[in-house]
């Protein structure tokens, strides 16, 4: 086995290892402990930046999937050799957008919490992909994307954890973590263009992305939502708790910027949860573990909780303000 190999098997039992810190709870708000393991794996210098397209994406995408297995969600990827429903979605990429020596794919993680109600459904999503090793920096060479996006990625997983552990909701729930989104949404767009529901029956999506650190533009405490003025979804949620406020960083266009964006151009209800305060670690080495904060990110994403509940058992189908659907 040449040394490559023996890394690459490390990580994956490691990956297995990580991903049962503590067993799920029943109606349990989400902990910090859980947050601090699931994020402490995905950028960990051992899964080299998650660079997309690459070896390391996959293995986070798998790494996700298991947690998923272990909440109990349905497996929404491909179907294996043996005819069996897995949490990883495999989506070709050109080699046009793959660098030589990587992966000629990129992967999606999904995970389906059914519904008691068929016809409607929700998904949280975020992207598990980033920026890889630039081997021509001097120093630290590994871009671990702690706050991008892990810490969506665990936004998600966390989500997905207390949900599943409630009572079954009326409208189904996709939680979605998406390859190479860094690279121009491969993942985002394959799902897109093919979705497991029609998507007039897609009532909203959440994006989440960059929260791990606290937004001194906001109130202390709060997350903000990219097109908060666009739809009744943002203010809806925050009458139901959620501590969710206006993107206080229009000039920034966050809401084009994301993989909400093309599912919101498609019709679709989609915004990005965020707490970026345009720090400057976007994009640098610098983006570590070190730098999350994470009683707000616990705090924060507990006051979600009970709104996604109420919102996945509700009537309530938001919609676009007038004027103020996307257009191309």
């Amino acid at each position: 086995m040449t040394n490559a190999l023996r890394r690459v098997a490390l990580i994956v039992i490691f990956s297995f290892l990580v991903a049962f810190p503590v067993p799920a709870q029943s109606k349990a708000p989400i902990k910090d402990q859980n947050i601090r393991a699931e994020l402490g794996f995905l950028a960990s210098d051992a899964m080299q930046g998650r660079g997309s397209g690459t070896i390391y994406e996959r293995i986070a995408a798998e790494y996700i999937g298991s947690q998923f297995r272990q909440f109990g969600l349905e497996p929404g990827g491909d179907t294996d050799t043996d005819g069996t429903k897995t949490y990883v979605q495999r989506v070709p990429l050109n080699s046009g957008v793959v660098p030589t020596g990587e992966q000629r794919a990129t992967w999606n993680a999904i995970g389906v919490l059914r519904g008691s109600q068929p016809g409607e459904a929700i998904m949280l999503s975020a992207h598990l992909d980033h920026l890889g090793v630039d081997e021509s920096l001097t120093g630290d060479k590994i871009f671990n994307g702690a706050d991008d996006d892990a810490s969506g990625c665990v936004a998600v997983l966390e989500l997905a954890r207390t949900l599943a552990a409630g009572k079954r909701p009326r409208r189904t729930i996709y939680f979605v973590c998406f390859g190479s989104e860094e690279r121009g949404g491969y993942g985002s767009r394959h799902f897109i263009a093919n979705p497991p529901v029609p998507l007039p029956q897609l009532v909203a999506d959440l994006t989440f992305e960059m929260l791990g650190r606290p937004d001194p533009k906001v109130p202390v405490g709060n997350l903000w939502l990219t097109g908060f003025e666009r739809s009744t979804l943002g203010p809806e949620l925050a009458r139901q708790g959620a501590a969710l406020v206006a993107d206080p960083h229009p000039d920034q266009h966050f809401f084009q910027r994301s993989d909400n964006y093309p599912l919101a151009l498609r019709g679709v209800i989609a915004h990005t949860v965020s707490s970026y305060g345009l720090h400057t670690d976007y994009h640098r080495p610098s983006d570590e573990i070190s730098k999350i904060d994470f009683a707000f990110m616990t705090r924060s994403l507990n006051s979600l909780v009970k709104p996604v509940q109420w919102f996945a058992n509700s009537n309530f189908r938001p919609a676009w303000l007038p004027g103020q659907a996307p257009t191309r």
